[in-house]
């Protein structure tokens, strides 16, 4: 009996794995939505094997992206114009779907982190 209940446990826990696709994510063009504070926040961007270029509340902002693994990418802003912009971005890909990748980011050292959901455009 004991056993039948520890069979069932894993069949029942590999049904549930989080989809991971990240290297379907690393280039493209996308739309970005994150919630702070109960406020929507949209942009949209592109990225390629080495740069993004995003549009937010229509500013343009370029950085430079390094690939730590395939499903976690370090940001640099190309020109920043203040001192949060100065501050690398750590982003990583937490579940993906067949158009859809969720996420958190945060400013590389500090601990508070922000979750959102970036939509494939085709």
């Amino acid at each position: 009996m004991k056993y039948s209940y520890i069979l069932l446990l894993l069949l029942v826990s590999s049904c549930y794995q989080i989809e991971r696709n990240c290297l379907d994510y690393k280039t493209g063009s996308y739309k970005s939505t994150i919630v702070i504070d109960d406020v929507s926040y949209v942009s949209t961007f592109t990225r390629t094997e080495d740069l993004q270029i995003e549009i937010f509340e229509n500013k343009t902002d370029s950085a430079t992206v390094r690939w730590i693994n395939d499903c976690e990418v370090v940001f640099k802003t190309i020109n920043p114009k203040s001192m949060a912009e100065k501050k690398d971005i750590h982003l990583k890909i937490l579940t993906t779907t067949d158009s859809t990748y969720t996420f958190e980011y945060s400013y590389v050292g500090e601990t508070l982190k922000q979750k959102g959901i970036a939509t494939k455009i085709e």
